[in-house]
């Protein structure tokens, strides 16, 4: 496999794409489709894990090879809206000055503003089988002419039930297209829809590895939007030796996050795609010496910062998908030396955190925001070791004059606490500290799961209401928005809650729960 873009024959215009995002070598993914897709030999199944640039893999090769002729070339079936808005948004950072217009169309939006977008022209289509099949029925897309095909998430696809959606696109579409799936694993319906729609095709599968280090600590805090910024300076100011990046979601929360930590007095700089190379780096520099210990980022801008003793990676805002989540977190927790990732969640987010959860197989736990004693506390006890220090290590002989004079007419008690008010402040009063709401769990804070009964196994809500109670021993009540479809239904829970009903109906069938992709 190939360590650099420069040896996959691609052409400059996505070398420089690749350089401005930050991307010098290839995924094992990348090295092994993007080569193999180029020469056109075969079709493909991909085997390899969320989080390993996927994405990338098929957008490269279609960028490079796209013929344009006023009708859709290529189409990306993916199983979420949140997915096919970052393959559409993936795809337009790699385009470069190359005239390709990108359309994604999913549920949930304006179907009316799809369709303006798609008549005014579309080379590629990114989107989700309901809506697709939504549009292919007004007549609005016409596949006719596509050269590519790709199945984005095949088997999770195929796990909430679009088999029969996936079969009627592709009917839709030429014989001779380009096809490659894309799949963690490897379920025998993906098999049989490549045998029967592919006929010869190619299996080039990455093997398993732990998407998350077992040396960062994984936790997260409930907070609502409004007390993001609190929660940020208590953590800053409990972890005496935090050296970490934050990562927020667009260059404008970089802005702001990082002009109000200055205004608090943190050592912070940002880096953003408005940053200029020089300023960049002479931030990277500052950072890597710790003459600032506090970075403040976009997924983007950080992509190439080579730190290995980061000690916190904050997910300020959190992350789209589970790919982006393992990409920053990867930043703490290296070189054998132990880091905390923190994930501050919003109620409405919960859902989408089990997600995280489940695609990254990751053990992200629940903490309490620290509170202002055990803030206090923490600065009390660093105070105290620094004292401790400079006593055993330092010669105060000039100084002992001075500390004559301030003691002759007051007691030591009395100096000492006026110094430190005068050097700290309020830093130690706790008073002086923002309050934040004490998040608890809430009815809002539901997940969505997808559960594999439907009509035709029986079900009604009251049925499907006793499956969880026998079997999971959950309460009616907590059971919200029940939707029984024909194969499958939908139900929303707490998410405590829809871990035990996961872990307790998945024994025998390990797909009969999963959290739901909108």
């Amino acid at each position: 496999m190939s360590n650099s873009f420069n040896n996959l024959g691609l052409s400059q215009e996505i070398l420089a794409a690749l350089t401005a995002k930050g991307f010098t070598e290839p995924s094992p993914i990348q090295a092994l489709v993007i080569p193999e897709f180029l020469r056109e030999q075969a079709n493909i199944i991909g085997q390899a894990q969320t989080g390993t640039g996927k994405t990338a893999a098929f957008s490269i090769p279609i960028l490079e090879s796209i013929k344009r002729d006023g009708t859709i070339k290529a189409l990306v079936l993916t199983p979420t809206r949140e997915l096919a808005l970052q393959v559409c948004e993936e795809m337009y950072s790699l385009i470069g000055s190359r005239e390709l217009r990108v359309s994604a169309v999913y549920g949930g939006a304006s179907i009316e503003q799809q369709i303006r977008n798609i008549k005014r022209g579309s080379d590629i289509i990114v989107g989700t089988p309901g809506r697709v099949m939504d549009l292919l029925e007004r007549n609005v897309l016409n596949f006719e002419n596509i050269d590519f095909f790709v199945l984005d998430e095949a088997d999770e696809m195929l796990n909430m039930g679009f088999v029969e959606d996936i079969e009627k696109i592709l009917q839709t579409t030429r014989e001779d297209k380009k096809m490659l799936f894309f799949s963690a694993t490897m379920p025998k319906s993906i098999l049989e829809i490549a045998k029967k729609y592919m006929v010869q095709y190619k299996v080039l599968k990455v093997e398993n590895k732990e998407l998350t280090t077992k040396l960062t600590e994984q936790i997260y805090f409930e907070v609502r939007e409004g007390d993001k910024f609190e929660a940020l300076c208590r953590v800053l100011d409990f972890e005496q030796d935090f050296y970490g990046i934050i990562f927020c979601r667009t260059k404008i929360e970089v802005d702001e996050v990082t002009k109000h930590l200055k205004t608090r007095s943190y050592a912070v700089e940002s880096l953003h795609g408005d940053i200029t190379q020089s300023q960049r780096t002479k931030t990277l520099a500052e950072f890597k010496e710790k003459i600032i210990n506090v970075l403040v980022a976009t997924d983007v801008a950080a992509r190439g910062i080579d730190v290995n003793n980061l000690t916190h990676v904050i997910n300020y805002s959190m992350p789209q998908e589970a790919e982006s989540y393992v990409h920053r977190i990867g930043r703490t927790g290296r070189a054998g030396k132990k880091g905390i990732a923190i994930t501050f969640v919003t109620p409405k987010e919960m859902s989408r955190l089990g997600l995280i959860k489940k695609i990254a197989k990751a053990d992200i736990k629940k903490q309490d925001i620290p509170a202002i004693k055990d803030i206090i506390k923490s600065k009390e006890e660093y105070l105290q070791a620094c004292v401790s220090e400079i006593i055993n290590e330092n010669d105060f002989t000039a100084y002992a004059k001075l500390a004559a004079k301030l003691l002759a007419d007051s007691d030591p008690q009395t100096v000492l606490a006026s110094l430190l008010r005068h050097q700290f402040q309020d830093e130690f009063i706790e008073e002086s500290y923002a309050k934040i709401e004490n998040n608890r769990a809430r009815n809002t804070d539901n997940v969505k799961l997808f559960v594999a009964l439907g009509k035709k196994d029986g079900m009604n809500p009251r049925k499907l209401l006793d499956v969880l109670h026998e079997n999971c021993k959950t309460p009616g009540r907590k059971v919200r928005d029940i939707r029984i479809m024909d194969k499958f239904s939908f139900i929303s829970v707490p998410l405590d809650e829809a871990e035990i009903i996961m872990r307790k109906l998945n024994r025998k069938n390990k797909t009969m729960v999963e959290v739901a992709k909108n």
